[in-house]
């Protein structure tokens, strides 16, 4: 029997058809699948030119379209066309395969007429809003047509629907029963609105009830015959946010795929050594290897850098969004900058982010005034590697509530990197703190409104100052054998609980046990 994953995005290390947290786990997902041979099939959309880079002038920062690493279709297989109805015209659509082993993703392509080719040029990112509509209509439409002629209802086990935007496959496909949801963030982007007209005369249905305009999310969820969450946190925060979907709601806490993201110091070590039985100074031996790949990578941004073992590598590397607090790192540079730390901040902003673009700008003039400081304003799957790997210490500072689950800090402590982290997500549930991490700020368990809530303001106040005393701690301990012990504690604990195993057995417990 065959997995279907649907996912408007999905982020391998050949194809930039991703643009961050969501599209890198189902790229982690699909991976662990075809490591192990599931039957497992991933139906996105091809995006021609990827998500977007940035290009430096004298005064600004512009964002420019992506161009993938390789041509998409000198790895891509074609599969034969078929149509769909777009807006009452015929529109043909193009499959292309990538396989792995037994896994699988498809991508579709709309070949003509025009308009129906724009609507795949960039992932999230649209003309105007009719645009973003039928993007993911299209991702519907061709999901169900390929999965009646390809893969056939009879033959699929389950259908996962990744995030609202994958939730019109429901309407395009009722005649299946056994839909699950994920959704991976509370933030009020992940829950879209459709207007009631459109999807009524698209896909020929009566919707129930009599709004305007219906939540993606709240369609999905009706549908679903189980809802997970991606961190317990996230689990209350939801409960709290959608209360009348209660008692189909569960969670899954997110995982990383340890064969992509550990280093490959690490890798010869654990293939030697079970992970509980390795040692300090073995590890901090790997951790060197790691470390000197950053710090190449470091040298391509500033060729006269010179960086000792007791000069402290700090990362902060997020999508650059006002909720994940880039804010914190900037200012804490500015106030307390020094010379024996060396900070390595990447991220990319949403161009249609106003703060993100405006945090990014930020980046950019401190990597100009100090020679301590550089900007990854090209941050992707391959530098990402180095950095979550080579760090000393990474940073995770979402405003609590926020953030569904976050990886970023399970790829740091795959590689035995720890983390200085708010209280949130997944974090909660990795970290033990002044053991394996350290934790700052404050418990929050409801959505406050980062944007209107006067709270937040002052959340963000008293959280900075704890983390201050938290990081100059953190700072003073390295590289001393505390420190040490605790790379190993980070790496015995992320890699016992906070791998694709774990996650498959819980999503997926007829194929995989623990």
């Amino acid at each position: 029997m065959v997995i279907v994953s649907i996912t408007p995005e999905i982020g391998l290390d050949q194809l930039y058809t991703y643009a961050g947290g969501l599209g890198v786990l189902e790229g982690d997902k699909f991976l662990h699948a075809s490591r192990k041979g599931y039957d497992y099939i991933v139906l996105t959309l091809l995006y021609r030119y990827g998500y977007v880079d940035y290009k430096f002038n004298e005064e600004d920062i512009l964002p420019e379209p992506q161009t993938h690493p390789v041509p998409p279709h000198n790895i891509l297989v074609p599969d034969e066309e078929f149509t769909i109805a777009l807006k009452n015209e015929e529109v043909i659509v193009r499959p292309w395969t990538y396989q792995a082993k037994s896994a699988k993703i498809v991508y579709f392509e709309p070949v003509c007429p025009m308009w129906a080719r724009s609507l795949v040029d960039r992932v999230y990112i649209e003309k105007n809003e009719q645009e973003r509509y039928y993007k993911y209509i299209l991702l519907a439409k061709a999901s169900a047509e390929y999965i009646r002629e390809k893969i056939r209802l009879k033959n699929i086990d389950i259908i996962d629907i990744q995030e609202a935007y994958g939730a019109l496959i429901v309407l395009s496909l009722p005649e299946y029963e056994n839909y699950r949801f994920i959704t991976h963030t509370p933030g009020p982007w992940g829950h879209p609105y459709y207007p009631r007209k459109l999807l009524e005369e698209e896909f020929r249905v009566k919707l129930s009830g009599d709004e305007d305009n219906i939540m993606l999310t709240k369609l999905a969820m009706d549908k679903a015959k189980k809802i997970f969450t991606v961190s317990k946190k996230h689990l209350e925060i939801t409960k709290q946010m959608f209360p009348g979907y209660s008692e189909k709601i569960g969670y899954v806490t997110n995982a990383v795929e340890e064969s992509r993201w550990m280093h490959p110091a690490l890798k010869r070590i654990i293939n030697e050594t079970p992970v509980e039985l390795i040692d300090p100074d073995t590890l901090w031996k790997a951790h060197l290897e790691a470390r000197n790949d950053l710090v190449k990578m470091i040298r391509q941004y500033k060729n006269t850098v010179r960086i000792t073992e007791d000069k402290m590598i700090v990362v902060w590397a997020r999508r650059l969004t006002r909720y994940k607090r880039p804010y914190f790192i900037a200012r804490f540079i500015e106030e307390y900058n020094m010379e024996d730390v060396f900070f390595v901040l990447g991220g990319k902003p949403h161009p249609n982010d106003k703060d993100g673009i405006s945090y990014a700008r930020t980046f950019k003039k401190l990597m100009d005034k100090y020679n301590n400081v550089i900007y990854v304003h090209d941050y992707d799957i391959f530098r990402a590697k180095l950095m979550l790997a080579g760090g000393d210490l990474l940073l995770f500072t979402p405003f609590p509530g926020w953030e569904a689950c976050g990886t970023s800090y399970m790829k740091a402590g795959i590689n035995g990197v720890p983390i200085l982290a708010s209280r949130d997500g997944g974090a909660l549930e990795l970290i033990r703190d002044n053991l394996n991490s350290w934790f700052f700020g404050s418990t929050i368990d409801e959505l406050i409104n980062i944007y209107d809530d006067p709270r937040a303001k002052q959340v963000d106040e008293k959280d900075y100052v704890d983390f201050v005393r938290k990081l100059n701690e953190i700072i003073n301990l390295y590289p001393t054998e505390k420190y040490k012990e605790t790379m190993c504690n980070i790496l015995r604990d992320t890699y016992k609980e906070f791998t694709m195993k774990r996650l498959f057995s819980q999503y997926y417990p007829w194929i995989e046990s623990t």
